[in-house]
């Protein structure tokens, strides 16, 4: 009966351990679900709605085959219409029965009613379709990807409102063979449990096996026994034998035997019917010895079972188990942020706005090593530019001149996006260097169309004693504040002028107790600059046949303002103080003297009118709301020489 169950757990465990691979084998489906995306007519772009790549549950790949440097981005599909507005291309989008519909989308002509690309080039629309228009660089996407001949983009999971840009190079018609892929759960939890249930049934098999072999031999009886032992004999000593037995004895030559002290040695009939003797004597000597060896026997059929056994689990990857510890965790309750009715998304992610900076960053620092006006012009504008302008111009002459500091990167501690689905947008960040004696940066920068990347207006260096006021976080964005706005204590508009005036009046000003100390001793820092200027032409001599003015006023372009938790704002404001210093004869001329920044930009070393040299301020303000106590904050401030002109 024992080979009977031995010959069950061979089969039942044949039959798991085949089951177990039968899973992971023929049984085991595909792990991904695809769709191609068919293309009839076509055009330098694809844009796939995010619809088409949420059809199926589970992150999406997007794979593109072409020839060539492939590029895919994705973006905020109302982003992406507007920068396609100009451009043929296919829109891909996801019917109600989950087919797939491709529309070719036509650009408008040339005097149909679109908006041209303000990229700073001359030329309509038209000139921009016939030309193309390149999307690699752009800053309106989220990520992008660049791949030759394939690009897959994987584990994807675009949020509802995005979608997926494929192009070559916005000249060269977009590839058409176009792959979305969702993966299957093909895991087989049972497959491993099968097949070491199986390798355990298999052990227990070969253990009945070997249990069988044993009972059968046991059940045979005892072992036949040998013949018994035959009587001992004694030496014969002729001569007292008859004399007729003797002389027959010596006859046939039979030797005698020869005793030897105590018992007779044993001949090898002897030693044979010693060991048959032994035997006869101990009838389980032999059996004693088959059962020590019998344990071993088991432990070498037991070794392959065992080996097999751990050779299936070995193999079975996490997917051929129950994943019995991967329940989600419960999620713990966070503070809940409501957003305005109608709220507009963020300008950027935080993701993205750390990319562009980067992205800018790389720019303007190679545009200051070659002094390449029109390389940062293409990321910076207004007061940034205009300061860097007159900076590249002193480097150019005077090569000793200290260059500007990189704007640093490493650590982004504040972004404050526009909320705002329209053009143009404005970033505030907030970034410094991991070199605690480097002070951080705050800075603005804007995009004035979808076709055009960010470029920084305004840049200044936050103090060290300065606090930044609390703002919303970058997911939800913040709004822009009028120039004129009434709800905070002085309107945008206004600020630079207000300062200025606390600048050339002091503590007479009517607006001296609206700032903090910050702001007050940034002001004095000014007022003791201009006479030093004044001092130093009493030291030379030249106070009675010169005079010094001074006039800081606010410039034409118009302040940035971005609100604050506290319904205040963050004001960024640039002002200017013009120095003119004129002789008070007609005889009397101004000289430069040692001023080699006034001969560089001049190229004069004397003037019989005078100078004008026009000092740029940016400046960050923190303004409360109206109503409040608190005082208006400096929280950054930058200093450039705009301008040296000789008065004509």
């Amino acid at each position: 009966m024992r080979f009977v169950w031995a010959v069950v757990a061979f089969v039942l465990a044949a039959v798991l351990i085949g089951a177990g691979i039968a899973q992971r084998t023929i049984f085991m489906g595909p792990d991904t679900q695809q769709t191609q995306v068919e293309i009839d007519e076509p055009a330098p772009f694809v844009l796939i709605d995010g619809d088409v790549l949420r059809a199926n549950p589970g992150a999406q790949t997007l794979i593109v085959r072409g020839e060539g440097e492939i590029f895919g981005s994705y973006g905020r599909t109302a982003d992406m219409e507007a920068w396609l507005a100009d451009s043929d291309y296919n829109q891909v989008t996801l019917k109600k029965n989950g087919d797939l519909a491709v529309e070719h989308v036509t650009a408008p002509s040339a005097d149909g009613e679109t908006d041209a690309p303000s990229d700073g080039a001359e030329g309509d629309s038209a000139d921009a379709e016939s030309a193309g228009r390149d999307p690699r660089g752009s800053d309106l996407w989220l990520d992008s990807f660049v791949k030759d001949n394939r690009l897959t983009a994987e584990n994807m999971q675009l949020p509802e409102g995005t979608s997926m840009l494929v192009a070559y190079d916005g000249t060269a018609d977009a590839p058409d063979d176009i792959v979305v892929s969702w993966p299957l759960d093909n895991s087989t939890p049972w497959a491993g449990p099968l097949m070491v249930a199986g390798g355990i049934v298999l052990l227990l098999g070969l253990i009945l096996y070997v249990l069988a072999i044993r009972h059968q031999r046991r059940g045979r009886g005892p072992r036949r026994k040998g013949p018994g032992p035959l009587p001992a004999t004694e030496p014969i000593d002729v001569a007292v034998l008859p004399p007729s037995e003797r002389a027959a004895i010596e006859e046939s030559g039979t030797p005698r035997s020869e005793p030897s002290a105590g018992t007779a040695a044993p001949t090898d009939g002897d030693v044979e019917e010693a060991e048959i003797v032994d035997e006869s004597k101990d009838p389980d000597a032999k059996t004693s010895m088959r059962a020590a060896t019998r344990p071993r026997r088991r432990r070498m059929l037991a070794l392959p079972a065992l080996g097999l056994t751990a050779l299936l689990a070995a193999g079975c990857s996490s997917d051929s188990w129950p994943q019995l510890g991967d329940a989600s965790p419960t999620p713990s309750p966070s503070p809940t942020v409501i957003a305005p009715e109608n709220q507009k998304p963020p300008a950027v992610t935080e993701a993205q706005a750390k990319r562009i900076l980067k992205t800018l960053a790389g720019t303007v620092s190679e545009a200051d090593a070659a002094l390449d006006l029109d390389l940062l012009a293409t990321r910076f504008e207004g007061p940034a530019l205009a300061a860097r302008t007159t900076e590249y111009a002193l480097r150019s002459k005077l090569p000793d001149t200290v260059p500007p500091a990189a704007i640093p990167t490493d650590q982004v501690e504040v972004v404050l996006p526009e909320a705002t689905d329209q053009w143009p947008r404005t970033v505030l960040m907030l970034s410094k260097t991991g070199d605690d004696t480097v002070p951080p940066v705050v800075l603005t920068m804007t995009q004035a169309d979808p076709w055009s990347n960010y470029k920084v207006s305004n840049i200044a260096e936050m103090s060290a004693d300065a606090v930044f006021p609390e703002v919303a976080a970058s997911w939800l964005g913040t709004s822009l504040v009028p120039s004129d706005s009434a709800f905070l204590t002085i309107p945008p508009a206004n600020l630079a002028s207000t300062f200025a005036d606390v600048v050339d009046q002091g503590e007479q000003s009517e607006f001296y107790d609206m700032f903090d100390d910050l702001a007050l001793t940034y002001a004095k820092s000014i007022t003791d600059s201009r006479q030093a200027v004044i001092q130093a032409l009493a030291d030379k001599g030249a106070a009675d046949t010169s005079k010094a003015a001074f006039d800081m006023a606010p410039t034409t372009d118009a302040p940035i303002s971005m609100t604050t938790l506290d319904s205040g704002a963050i004001v960024a404001v640039t002002l200017t103080d013009t120095e003119t210093v004129t002789p008070t004869g007609d005889d009397v001329s101004i000289r430069f003297g040692d001023n080699a920044q006034a001969k560089a930009l001049t190229d004069a070393t004397e003037s019989a009118k005078g100078v004008e040299t026009t000092y740029e301020f940016q400046l960050f303000f923190s303004v409360p709301a109206k109503g409040s106590t608190e005082q208006i904050r400096l929280l950054a401030a930058h200093q450039d020489l705009l301008s040296v002109k000789v008065i004509k």
